[in-house]
């Protein structure tokens, strides 16, 4: 315990600087998922997509972000095998090799998982750092499991509301009346979705506690506020008489794109509310550990504090606006041609999935998340839709992220003993 005495205010402040520049590469990498879909169907420019994120992304991960935040800080690691003083540098070095490792990739135009490179770092320095029965291989298992089961029920979801879209919409006689129709339903499920995650899962972190019924009762008022936000929005898109027919399905996809305003919120309020968790859960052990110099805390399920949701809140706007539009413009116009009912269908369907799984306290991928909805929507429309190269790509970078996390975390781990202990 000597050293949370002799240095524990050093550790908590490299901490979190560690935590701000995990959260960093949050924001400038894995946003991509949440805003490349709106920029690359055209329904809305970088700038704005830009600002949309920084508003939903922080609101999502401080009033949502304490659920997952739980499974990173207290499930991945047996902290009776480890002391103190080791789980707080391996905590440290799972950050900054987590970061690293997040800079390389954005620089490169990869867009990683951030959920693969975190528990990469902390399996990593837990395992060959400490010892490999310091890791709870059990409850990785369904984690592992998640990331390929959760880019399944997206590609489902997506696959549904793409061939519902069709169907409802573009396949029928008069289409801009029927989006005209049917779109303000659509908006009514977004607002709906998002407005019961928020309500029956996060708002206990700022200290408001309502029950599963009043949650649902709001959840409806908030959709049905958000459809006739939508349905204003909509009469002023107009169509001439004497249209030609790409003339028609344009203003159809205009409709589209004013949905992808409320669904682009949604999905990033889902992904602040998921992803944060990479950043600050083992902040929050790090913090638990000094403040009570031990480890009798961390074992009991505690609230994660509200300051340490607010700096990776906080560091994922600052890593989105200063770098994110380079992985935004890669992914947004490099897996499949995006219009904006294709785009609504794949934010759609990730929103809810990771909203779904943050709901259970699963850290997903929104990365694997996102590529199975676009493949579902991709496999709708015949597999020549699909970019191959890009999407081999993809899955090559998923392969190292893990092994590169957990190799830089056993690094950055080793120089950090060398200099504490």
């Amino acid at each position: 315990m000597a050293l949370l005495t002799d240095y524990g205010f050093i550790l908590l402040v490299l901490a979190c600087l560690f935590g701000f520049f995990m959260a960093w590469g949050v924001g400038a990498n894995d946003v991509a998922n949440a805003m490349g879909t709106s920029v690359g169907s055209r329904a809305l420019t970088i700038k704005q997509a830009i600002i949309i994120a920084m508003v939903f992304e922080f609101c999502g991960a401080y009033l949502a972000g304490g659920e997952v935040t739980e499974t990173i800080k207290n499930g991945i690691v047996d902290i009776d095998v480890m002391t103190a003083d080791l789980l707080v540098l391996g905590m440290m070095s799972a950050l900054l090799a987590s970061g690293t490792w997040l800079l390389i990739a954005t620089n490169k135009g990869w867009p990683v998982s951030t959920t693969h490179t975190i528990i990469g770092a902390v399996v990593g320095f837990s395992a060959f750092g400490v010892s490999f029965d310091a890791v709870h291989w059990g409850a990785i298992l369904p984690i592992v499991a998640s990331w390929v089961v959760t880019p399944f029920l997206s590609g489902v979801v997506a696959f549904g509301l793409f061939v519902s879209v069709q169907k409802l919409i573009i396949n029928t006689d008069n289409p801009f009346e029927n989006a005209k129709r049917y779109v303000p339903f659509y908006m009514f499920l977004t607002g709906f979705m998002v407005a019961l995650m928020t309500l029956s899962k996060g708002l206990k972190h700022v200290g408001l506690n309502i029950n599963s019924e009043e949650s649902v009762l709001l959840a409806v008022g908030v959709g049905i506020l958000v459809m006739l936000l939508g349905m204003v929005l909509l009469r002023r898109i107009k169509i001439a008489p004497d249209a030609n027919r790409s003339t028609y399905f344009a203003s159809v996809e205009k409709v589209f794109a004013t949905l992808m305003i409320f669904t682009a919120c949604a999905m990033a309020f889902a992904h602040g509310a998921n992803d944060v968790a990479n950043a600050v859960g083992p902040l929050a052990a790090i913090a638990g550990v000094i403040q009570s110099n031990g480890v009798g805390e961390l074992t009991a399920k505690s609230a994660v504090p509200a300051w340490v949701l607010l700096l990776g809140a906080i560091g994922i706007v600052v890593g989105l606006a200063t770098y994110g539009y380079k992985i935004i413009a890669t992914v947004g116009r490099g897996i499949t041609e995006l219009t904006p009912s294709r785009g609504f269908a794949a934010e759609l369907a990730t929103a809810s999935t990771v909203v779904g799984a943050s709901a259970v306290g699963l850290p997903v991928s929104t990365t694997h998340t996102l590529v199975g909805a676009v493949l579902g929507i991709g496999l709708a429309r015949g597999i020549g839709a699909l970019n191959l190269r890009v999407i081999g790509s993809i899955f090559m970078s998923w392969a190292i992220t893990l092994p590169a996390g957990a190799f830089l975390a056993i690094v950055f781990f080793s120089i950090l003993k060398l200099i504490f202990i």
